[in-house]
């Protein structure tokens, strides 16, 4: 699914005055590309993935998804939007604690419509194409390693067969070598699976070995690679 941002703009008013998170923005990521957005905090990161999430609506501008622009869509389509067509991937896994890792994604599967009896055996799939083992899929978030969370996090993101997978640094909680696991992961799923993903990370050398680069510097696009 191909993504163009187009002078993507959001203000906030706040008690010192207007605040300008986003400043006539504008990229584009193609089908089965994997970008990333780096960045110091406060450079509109986290708003621009919101933004592109339906989670929030600009101020002006345009993001068009496959030729709709969703920030017109209305309320109930976007949480359509979200529903069908994004995945989200956080830096903190946000699991469901009294869950094991199999009935997160199953719960993911439930929101997303799937019938019973289909839950259990697409969950394994995910979990297994994901790299965590039979036991391991049985166990709460408690019980596995942050990289195993990770993992758990990436495989509910996939569960609606998104076209698109936002990810917030989803390096940042874990060690070079764990986290270098998880970005060939999600590496290899743009190109297998024909996912688009977009990722805000603060790690430089990631960055630089995915298919586009896009750098924020107070909510401007300021240099792109690929």
């Amino acid at each position: 699914m191909s993504l163009e941002v187009k002078d993507l703009t959001k203000t906030y008013n706040a008690s010192h005055g207007k605040v300008t998170a986003l400043d006539s923005v504008s990229f584009s990521v193609s089908t089965g590309e994997f970008a990333s957005i780096i960045g110091k905090s406060g450079s509109g990161k986290s708003t621009l993935l919101s933004l592109l999430g339906a989670l929030d609506t600009p101020t002006k501008g345009e993001i068009h998804v496959d030729d709709i622009n969703i920030a017109r869509l209305s309320p109930h389509k976007q949480t359509a939007y979200r529903a069908k067509k994004i995945g989200f991937v956080f830096q903190q896994y946000n699991l469901i604690p009294n869950l094991s890792a199999l009935e997160n994604v199953m719960l993911a599967l439930e929101f997303g419509g799937m019938r019973a009896s289909e839950r259990k055996e697409r969950a394994r799939e995910l979990l297994t194409a994901v790299g965590l083992e039979p036991d391991q899929q049985l166990r709460k978030p408690a019980k596995l390693s942050g990289g195993q969370q990770q993992r758990v996090s990436i495989a509910r993101a996939l569960a609606n067969k998104p076209a698109v997978i936002l990810a917030d640094e989803p390096t940042g909680n874990l060690d070079s070598e764990t986290g270098k696991k998880i970005f060939d992961l999600l590496h290899d799923l743009s190109r297998t699976e024909k996912t688009t993903i977009i990722a805000v990370t603060h790690d430089l050398d990631i960055a630089g070995k995915t298919d586009r680069t896009y750098m924020l510097k107070d909510g401007k696009i300021t240099t792109k690679r690929g």
